[in-house]
């Protein structure tokens, strides 16, 4: 699976190209990121920016993207440090989002 760049929205600097919003996104995550597009389209009309806007579906779209290329250790994460806990499950949670990062880089492209 391919990796959508700049997860991020940052500091926005003048309009946000039109290419960067029309990134194919493959499989379970493909509504969500039309409507992702969609919203930006919209809010470029509008007086509210996309960051604002659309807030909601680029942390959908993030998600849903974590969890497709690395669903385990999203699942191993959102199990161990849902909550405080005992020193072992603080460790376990660290070491968790480890994998989970190491698992995403794996899919970054060079």
């Amino acid at each position: 699976m391919s990796r959508r760049g700049g997860g991020g929205s940052g500091g926005r600097q003048g309009s946000e190209p039109e290419s960067a919003a029309a990134v194919h996104v493959p499989g379970p995550c493909a509504a969500t990121q039309r409507a992702l597009a969609e919203c930006h389209r919209s809010a470029a009309r509008g007086p509210l920016r996309p960051e604002v806007l659309c807030r909601h579906l680029n942390r959908a779209l993030a998600e849903c993207l974590v969890n497709s290329c690395c669903p385990g250790e999203t699942e191993a994460v959102r199990t161990l440090c849902g909550s405080a806990g005992t020193a072992l499950k603080r460790s376990q949670c660290q070491r968790a989002r480890i994998g989970l990062s190491l698992c995403l880089e794996s899919h970054q492209e060079p």
